[in-house]
C-alpha cells in the first residue's frame, strides 16, 4: 500500500496475536461488514524491554520496515517516543502525560505543521475501575484525540478473546503511520 493510499484511509483495525515473549500486533484497512481489509503493517514488541522500541514492517517477514518508534530514554514517567519513517526521518512524536495519567490515561500527539493533538480515555468510571481493581484490567477502553474541540482520531478496544481494536481517523491532515503507531503504543504501553 503506498502512503497516499493509508493516507485516504479513514478506518482502520488492529488486531494482536497472542505470544508468549512478545506483542505483535496487525494493522488492516477495514473491509465489508467491518471484516478485516489488506495489512497495512505488522508490528513485535518484546515485553520488558530495557528500552522500548518497536518497528512496524509491511508484514509478518518484517523484511520491509514501514515505521518505527522508539522511546528518548530509558527511565521516564512521562515518556516521550519518537517515530519515524522507513529512512529514519521523523514523523512525530507521541508522549505520556503522566500527571493526568494517574486518574486517566491521557496522551499527546505531535506532527509538525498540526496543533497539539490530546487523547484521553472516553470514559472516567472505566479509568477509576482499571487502576484500582487488577482484576477489571480486561475492561474495553476507548481513547478520543482531539485538537481544541475538533476531532482527529479515535481508538475503541473491542470486548473480545484477543485485543481487537477500530481506528477512527475523521481528521484528513494526520499522518496515518502517527496514528498507527499511537495505536500500537496505547496497547504496548498503557499499564507501564
Amino acid at each position: 500500500m503506498t502512503l497516499q493510499t493509508l493516507q485516504g484511509e479513514q478506518r482502520l483495525i488492529m488486531r494482536q496475536r497472542i505470544r508468549m515473549m512478545v506483542n505483535q500486533y496487525e494493522i488492516h484497512t477495514v473491509g465489508p461488514g467491518d471484516s478485516e481489509g489488506p495489512l497495512v503493517a505488522f508490528a513485535q514488541q518484546k515485553r520488558m524491554a530495557f528500552k522500548e522500541q518497536v518497528t512496524l514492517y509491511t508484514d509478518d517477514t518484517k523484511q520491509v520496515p514501514v515505521l518505527g518508534f522508539k522511546a528518548r530514554s530509558v527511565l521516564d514517567l512521562g515518556a516521550t517516543y519518537d517515530v519515524m519513517d522507513a529512512q529514519g526521518n521523523p514523523i512525530g512524536l507521541f508522549r505520556k502525560d503522566f500527571a493526568k495519567s494517574l486518574l486517566r490515561s491521557t496522551w499527546h500527539v505531535e506532527q509538525p505543521g498540526l496543533p497539539q493533538v490530546t487523547g484521553q480515555e472516553r470514559n472516567f468510571a472505566v479509568a477509576l475501575l482499571r487502576r484500582f481493581t487488577d482484576s477489571l484490567s480486561w475492561l474495553p477502553y476507548h481513547f478520543d484525540f482531539v485538537a481544541g474541540d475538533r476531532p482527529i482520531f479515535s481508538v475503541d478496544r473491542k470486548w473480545g478473546f484477543r485485543d481487537r481494536y477500530m481506528i477512527e481517523i475523521p481528521d484528513p491532515t494526520i499522518d496515518r503511520r502517527l496514528v498507527i503507531a499511537m495505536a500500537v503504543g496505547l496497547d504496548a504501553l498503557q499499564s507501564r
